[in-house]
């Protein structure tokens, strides 16, 4: 029994050595001064992060995908937040068939959904540009938001809604001073991760996106030459940082909805 656990323990250390074994190699070679990306280093340099500064390109590629981040991430918000609060404050027909149809682009590989996305705009006769990016990654952060939204929702108390209607607010006034900031939590987790989906998102974009592209596709251009590997490197670390960033605050966020539910249930027992 001890053998099998140590064997357990020793399989689950290499898979996380194997799996974030490029995030720590990515700023190691980020900071070493050779173009060439190999041990043993030659030395310590921030010449590749001060290069970011003089991309020009690179600029207009991060304000794109900044501008579509911030859009797509409000636009899947609002969206979750109409669906979350639909399905968990009305009974009506074909309640659970419509939620698992908005979560299918959760298991439809984002390849397929770029050229799906592609033919119907062609279709429609629509050009290629940063709106078009904005409305697949919104079809894609959806899910995420709606999941998001609906843990928030089912454990409201929904008698706190009941007194508000009772004591002359309409439905409007409820719903905007007492149910949206109780759901506060909820609605900057989903802000953050579907900012973090989108702003990481290269494949809708590389099939949607025009003559501006997002700062994923900016990067996937860069590897077609070598010499641009080192800042390209040193790119990725900062996305690695302040993605890390968000999900750290993403996690808080979610952790204060567990402990607001938890609170909740403890005061319905009483």
């Amino acid at each position: 029994m001890k053998q099998s656990s140590k064997y357990f323990k020793a399989c689950i250390v290499i898979f996380l050595i194997f799996l974030y074994a490029p995030a720590f190699l990515l700023p190691i070679f980020s900071f070493n001064d050779s173009k060439v990306i190999a041990f043993p280093l030659s030395g310590f340099s921030t010449v590749w992060f001060e290069q970011l500064l003089y991309e020009d390109t690179l600029h207009d590629a991060l304000k794109n995908s900044l501008l579509v981040a911030v859009s797509s991430s409000i636009l899947a918000t609002v969206l979750g937040t109409l669906v979350a609060r639909a399905s968990s404050r009305y009974k009506f027909f074909g309640q659970r068939a419509s939620v698992t149809f908005i979560l299918v682009p959760l298991i439809l590989p984002e390849i397929i959904l770029g050229v799906c996305l592609l033919t119907v705009l062609i279709q429609l006769g629509l050009n290629l540009n940063l709106w078009t990016v904005v409305l697949g990654h919104t079809l894609l952060i959806t899910p995420f938001s709606t999941l998001i939204m609906v843990s928030a929702f089912n454990n409201l108390d929904i008698s706190l809604e009941e007194v508000s209607l009772d004591l002359g607010m309409s439905s409007v006034q409820t719903f905007r001073l007492i149910i949206l900031p109780m759901v506060s939590p909820g609605l900057i987790s989903s802000l953050l991760i579907g900012f973090v989906i989108s702003l990481d998102e290269f494949m809708i974009a590389f099939f949607l996106t025009g003559v501006e592209p997002t700062l994923p596709v900016y990067i996937w251009a860069q590897f077609r030459f070598p010499a641009k590997l080192p800042s390209t490197m040193a790119l990725g670390t900062i996305l690695l940082i302040v993605s890390l960033i968000l999900v750290s605050l993403f996690e808080y966020f979610r952790r204060r909805i567990e402990l607001y539910n938890h609170y909740t249930m403890e005061l319905d027992q009483k």
